[in-house]
């Protein structure tokens, strides 16, 4: 099956993430409204749409941060929607949160060796940082310099960077584009579709509605909580349920 086809509302199958009618609440607010989606091994899935749409809200419920109302959450065909966030990152759920959250009195190769957390990541920590050099050469350059040194852009990869250590299964990334010079927009955009390409399975989700879907294989559009279009981001990107979700916020 190619990346992108079947539909997202169908049956697990071979999907590495399953959403099905996912609910979450903030207090009295209704978050998330019956949330479906597929994820399928070696997609680049995107999550677009308004600010306050629930994308992030989607990104933290499959990562165990916020709690789920209802629904199912299935990783490689098991049911994680109970699991404590750790348990899920052991499982292979990384995600790379907006803020980044390095830890910037410590050196680049300090935060990264921290990101090999994972006992499948260990044996393999030096391979994973032969990688992270390849993709993000300013890393290994600034190996010895503290976090807090590097420029928005180099702070971006080296977030990036400490999470492919982990060697996930699926990457979350939220808003990887915010804060960034155009100038590094694109090189980073070459980056995040070069780890696609190495198999493992990306969800973006972001404001950058443009190259974020012009990265993925499949596209969802949220609007207050809930998905109002599907396909891949080619088609979504044309469709006039995107203008008129954006236009009109």
């Amino acid at each position: 099956m190619n990346p992108g086809s079947g539909a997202g509302a169908g049956g697990s199958g071979d999907a590495v993430l399953a959403v099905d009618a996912l609910e979450v609440f903030y207090g009295n607010v209704h978050a998330l409204k019956g949330v479906t989606l597929r994820v399928r091994p070696g997609e680049l899935c995107a999550l677009v749409g308004p600010n306050g749409s629930g994308k992030s809200t989607t990104l933290r419920a499959v990562q165990g941060v916020v709690p789920a109302a209802r629904g199912a959450i299935r990783f490689r065909n098991e049911a994680v929607e109970a699991l404590p966030a750790h348990a899920r990152a052991r499982r292979g759920i990384v995600s790379i949160p907006e803020r980044r959250r390095l830890f910037t009195e410590m050196t680049v190769g300090e935060n990264l060796e921290l990101g090999a957390y994972r006992e499948a990541a260990r044996g393999r920590a030096a391979e994973a940082l032969e990688l992270v050099h390849r993709l993000f050469p300013p890393l290994r350059a600034k190996a010895a310099m503290r976090a807090w040194t590097l420029s928005g852009g180099e702070q971006q990869m080296l977030a990036v960077g400490r999470a492919l250590m982990a060697r996930p299964d699926l990457l979350l990334m939220d808003d990887p584009f915010a804060g960034l010079a155009p100038v590094v927009t694109e090189g980073f955009g070459d980056a995040i579709r070069a780890i696609s390409g190495r198999g493992v399975t990306v969800v973006v989700a972001g404001q950058h509605v443009r190259r974020i879907l012009s990265l993925a294989h499949r596209a969802y559009l949220l609007e207050a909580g809930a998905v109002t279009a599907e396909g891949t981001g080619r088609d979504l990107l044309a469709s006039r349920t995107l203008r008129r979700a954006l236009l009109e916020t």
